[in-house]
């Protein structure tokens, strides 16, 4: 049985002068497979369990990890980054996530110092703590460590002095006399609290495949193994006594200025959600929203025509590889597709959307091509190498669906397949934007737009660009209004 946590220490959404109040920390790891994730996932259950509203966020691009958060906390989860976003925009996200919430739990990226620079905080969990002036739990990897534990919690804790530690937890511990090694050598050398540890459990793995975990739409966690989750941070530490330390977070202090004063063109936009995509930047879709879009939902798995009355389709990320035996099967709904493309329907592909609009699709380890819709004469293939990952920004060299030409954009990509390269970009296919690194070193991906579709590897993030909603939907403003022109 789970302990109470009483009103009198930390009321449901408490008012001070006027102002919401909150709790909230960021989970950064030493380093990438620290365990931070395991450990985000069961601190965020064990609070719900408490009956907490818990508000979740991520440090990064990743789509999957939020995805996890969202199943298990019921509010959704929101990307936090500080490439791709300003820190002003970053702190709105923040405070809009927080509404209605009791506390918020940060999910950091790679190890806590670790960016785009080696020389600074650029990109970096500490930066984003320091943002949202966050305390920070430490995760260590414990694995085949006793006294030597001390001299990496002190050095993370000396590192910055700005920055502010909550505690340490230990994972993968062995068990529990060698937690009191671990605990002795870090209250002997070091300030920072020790909050307990997460022992080494088979029961706690969560698939992966070749992208990262398991997405929870195709692989949710089982409840037996949130149940586990909760008992271990239950009996092994002391998180429910740190609530009580934790500085007051005043939302107010945050502005949320949200999208203002824009012209309000009712549109109707239909969004494709289902196992096979599912990668979606929540701001993406709100900023359409804001804009004057309805969104409608469905399944290019399950639905056999496309909601009604629509002026718009937006395809995001994930796994059509994975599903493209049944995505081809759906040939009614592809080629209902096609027909929108060819009359001037709005189109917008992403990553995992754009080789869906592609001609063909190559799964991993198949000899077969998948029938795929087809706006694009392109077949992609799959590799069981990484293709692409990092940060990508572009210049738009002519008006798209997102922005007008000289408009600057940022976003990610990270995929395992590539455009066959026999194929040639036939005239009426635009290239509308090619794309660089952070460094500014140019890359391969670019943008392509045929009538009103656009289609890239790219996922765009519309926070870097505050018109990026507001130009597709006065594109499906003028379809609607039958001006099909791109």
């Amino acid at each position: 049985m789970l302990p109470q946590v009483l009103s009198t220490h930390f009321p449901s959404w408490r008012q001070k002068n006027k102002e919401a109040v909150i709790k909230g920390f960021v989970i950064a790891g030493t380093g990438s497979g620290s365990g931070k994730t395991t450990i985000s996932l069961a601190v965020m259950a064990y609070f719900q369990e408490l009956g907490l509203k818990v508000a979740p966020f991520k440090v990064g691009p990743d789509f999957i990890d939020p995805g996890h958060h969202s199943a298990l906390t019921g509010r959704q989860s929101r990307n936090l980054d500080s490439w791709m976003l300003p820190r002003a925009y970053n702190q709105q996200v923040f405070s809009r996530g927080c509404q209605g919430a009791d506390i918020a739990v940060v999910e950091g990226v790679m190890g806590l110092f670790d960016g785009y620079s080696g020389v600074d905080e650029s990109g970096s969990t500490a930066q984003m703590a320091k943002w949202l002036d966050l305390p920070v739990i430490l995760v260590v990897d414990s694995r085949s460590m006793a006294r030597s534990v001390a001299a990496i919690v002190q050095g993370f804790e000396n590192f910055d002095r700005d920055l502010r530690f909550a505690g340490v937890i230990f994972s993968k511990t062995g068990s529990e006399r060698h937690y009191e090694y671990l605990k002795e050598a870090v209250e002997a050398n070091c300030t920072m609290p020790c909050l307990g540890f997460m022992p080494r459990n088979d029961k706690i793995a969560i698939p992966e495949r070749h992208l990262g975990l398991v997405t929870s739409e195709d692989h949710g966690i089982q409840a037996e193994v949130v149940s586990e989750l909760v008992r271990m941070i239950h009996e092994h530490t002391r998180l429910g006594e740190m609530i009580k330390t934790l500085p007051d977070i005043r939302l107010c202090g945050l502005k949320d200025e949200g999208i203002k004063n824009r012209p309000q063109k009712k549109v109707r936009i239909a969004l494709a959600r289902d196992r096979a995509f599912c990668f979606y930047y929540p701001e993406n879709i709100e900023a359409l929203e804001a804009a004057g879009a309805e969104i409608v939902t469905f399944s290019p798995l399950e639905d056999k025509n496309l909601p009604q009355n629509i002026h718009g389709i937006y395809f995001g990320g994930g796994y059509p590889e994975l599903f493209a035996d049944g995505l081809s099967e759906n040939t009614i709904l592809m080629d209902e597709i096609g027909q929108q493309s060819l009359a001037g329907m709005p189109v917008y592909g992403e990553c995992g959307g754009f080789m869906y609009l592609c001609k063909g699709l190559t799964a991993m380890d198949e000899d077969k091509t998948f029938k795929m819709v087809g706006c694009f004469p392109f077949k992609v293939s799959m590799s069981k190498r990484l293709r692409s990952l990092g940060y990508r920004k572009i210049v738009l060299s002519e008006d798209t669906l997102v922005g007008k030409k000289g408009d600057t954009l940022k976003g990610h990509e990270f995929h395992y397949s590539a455009m066959d390269e026999d194929i040639p970009v036939p005239e009426e296919i635009r290239r509308v934007y090619g794309t660089c690194r952070r460094d500014g070193t140019r890359t391969s991906t670019q943008g392509f737009q045929k009538n009103n579709t656009l289609g890239s590897y790219l996922h765009i993030h519309f926070g870097s660009l505050s018109t990026a909603g507001t130009s597709f939907v006065e594109r499906c403003w003028q379809f609607k209004n039958g001006d099909c022109r791109p």
